[in-house]
């Protein structure tokens, strides 16, 4: 299964939840690739956010070497599953979708709720990584079938 985490500037939270759904399924054997991107372009190259790389560090995950990309439409051609953070994020995305098929594939990470974006307060990281994990760790138990 690929699995594509989608934010804004894919800096903070899809960088996050990339991490996030990675290290879960590796520890879950799942054999499942995790990769994100932003829906903005600023970022691209770069390393995500150091608060990000920073929280994600102290749960005993390493997001450091992820590079930035803006999200592209052959993202829908390459992943069975595009999860968004916020609602501008799915409506950007599924702008890009070229039919039902494409659009299907995508959804908000929360179900009905937004991850907030905490770029601009250095306090939000940690209640953000614990929303991302959640949301994780839902998505595992659906796509598995089972509580994880």
């Amino acid at each position: 299964m690929k699995i594509l985490m989608v934010c804004l500037g894919n800096i903070c939270r899809s960088p996050l939840a990339e991490g996030v759904m990675q290290h879960l399924a590796d520890e879950h054997n799942l054999g499942w690739t995790v990769d994100s991107a932003g829906t903005g372009s600023w970022h691209v190259g770069e390393a995500p956010d150091r608060r990000s790389v920073l929280v994600a560090r102290n749960h005993g995950i390493d997001i450091s070497k992820q590079v930035c990309r803006q999200f592209r439409r052959t993202d829908f051609d390459q992943f069975d599953h595009i999860f968004v953070m916020d609602r501008n994020n799915l409506s950007d995305v599924l702008n890009m979708a070229r039919n039902e098929q494409e659009a299907a594939k995508v959804k908000l990470l929360l179900g009905d709720k937004v991850v907030p974006d905490p770029y601009y307060d250095d306090s939000r990281f940690e209640p953000v990584f614990e929303l991302i994990e959640g949301g994780c760790k839902d998505i595992i138990a659906e796509l598995r079938g089972a509580r994880v």
